[in-house]
């Protein structure tokens, strides 16, 4: 009887290590649309327009600030294991400019080794009011009014 206890917590240990390291294999998470090089290689430059990079490509997931602003397509693709951070292992940008007669005056390819890592801040605006009760921010406006403005 004893060893059949034995032999069971061994296979339950064992399940468990395996749970665990199943757990940790790494999962990949894609993200956008870049178009395939066949479909980019179709695209000359000077020649077609604008509408036909939205029939031969599709329409990007990004475009410039202006309703007539250069074309941003990007992929990118997420490693998570077990765990650690995220990390981007793979990014693609294609970026197609026009010409003010809407042809195309430039198309270019980037990668995430041609890029520069940029950190992102958070801004966040102090409030003065943190350590200050409802009856103290009431009471502290009394000093601050100038009768001579409530008249003008």
């Amino acid at each position: 009887m004893g060893d059949m206890i034995n032999r069971v917590a061994r296979l339950a240990a064992l399940l468990g290590f395996i749970s665990v390291l199943a757990g940790c294999a790494a999962s990949y998470r894609n993200h956008g649309y870049v178009p395939n090089q066949e479909d980019i290689n179709s695209l000359v430059v000077g020649v077609d327009t604008r509408a036909t990079v939205d029939d031969v490509i599709g329409a990007p997931s990004a475009a410039g600030l202006l309703s007539e602003g250069d074309y941003y397509y990007v992929r990118s693709r997420v490693r998570e294991y077990g765990a650690f951070r995220p990390e981007v292992v793979e990014r693609q940008v294609l970026a197609i400019s026009f010409a003010q007669d809407d042809t195309i005056a430039n198309i270019e390819s980037f990668s995430l080794a041609d890029g520069n890592v940029v950190p992102l801040t958070r801004r966040v605006t102090s409030s003065s009011v943190v350590d200050k009760g409802i009856l103290r921010q009431l009471l502290g406006n009394f000093g601050n009014i100038d009768p001579s403005q409530i008249f003008n």
